[in-house]
């Protein structure tokens, strides 16, 4: 007999209560963990990120997670072409000047010549 939508939706009910109840579990546990570290280790309120030492805390983080966006932005693939010529040559402006870019700088265009628009 397949299930109605009423059934499905009191399953849904029940499970969600449940899933409530396993997280406050595991939650009670690790508060209880990190209660017994900050016992054995002495951290502070500003260690931990809260109270008045923490805006410390919080720009260092924030100085850290900038710079590995900036690490992980620069690995992440191709850049976007800067410059661009007829042949169909890209650079991004990035590195050194490739070979067909001098050469066109040669020949008497500009950089804003070459400029992708």
């Amino acid at each position: 007999m397949a299930k109605t939508f009423l059934q499905v939706q009191k399953q849904i009910e029940q499970l969600q209560k449940e899933a409530e109840q396993l997280r406050k579990k595991e939650a009670d546990g690790v508060l209880a963990r990190i209660k017994e570290a900050i016992a054995v280790y002495g951290f502070t309120a500003a260690d931990l990120g809260v109270g008045k030492g923490a805006g410390r805390v919080a720009a260092v983080a924030k100085t850290a997670a900038k710079k590995t966006k900036k690490v992980n932005k620069q690995t992440s693939g191709a850049a976007t072409a800067k410059f661009r010529d007829d042949q169909g040559n890209e650079w991004s402006g990035r590195g050194p000047r490739p070979a067909w870019f001098k050469a066109a700088l040669e020949a008497g265009k500009s950089a804003d010549d070459l400029r992708a628009k």
